[in-house]
């Protein structure tokens, strides 16, 4: 039986990001998701999405990434994130170009991990942010 040539899918497995990398981009965010912005305060699970999907050969990069609401990056999937901002506006009813004005500003931030350390540091509660994904 001959080898198979296709390349093997990515997989990153479920603790790819550190959590004081994962908490500082929360906070670089507002702990809002970057398409719905509903907020941590609303009940929002929040997760972080790849702009280009890791599967897609996106990186891990804070630049690539965005804090999201479970369930926007649920219905993203692997499309476009332009193209899934411009749905989320339609059902928001707001301008596409605000949300996408929005993610790319967030992008451009830089992330605090010494505060998001100190964070973990002192406070217990900050594993809810941060460990929500894994369960």
């Amino acid at each position: 039986m001959a080898k198979s040539t296709a390349p093997k899918p990515r997989s990153q497995g479920m603790h790819w990001i550190a959590n004081e990398s994962r908490l500082a981009k929360y906070s670089a965010d507002g702990f809002a998701c970057g398409y719905c912005a509903k907020t941590v305060e609303e009940g929002a699970r929040l997760t972080l999405d790849h702009l280009r999907p890791y599967s897609k050969g996106g990186s891990n990069h804070p630049s690539n990434l965005i804090t999201c609401c479970d369930s926007c990056n649920s219905a993203r999937g692997n499309r476009p994130w332009g193209q899934f901002a411009e749905k989320v506006a339609g059902y928001l009813n707001i301008d596409a170009a605000e949300i996408k004005k929005h993610i790319n500003r967030c992008r451009r931030r830089k992330l605090d991990r010494k505060a998001a350390k100190a964070i973990i540091a002192r406070r217990p509660s900050w594993k809810a942010l941060v460990e929500n994904n894994y369960k």
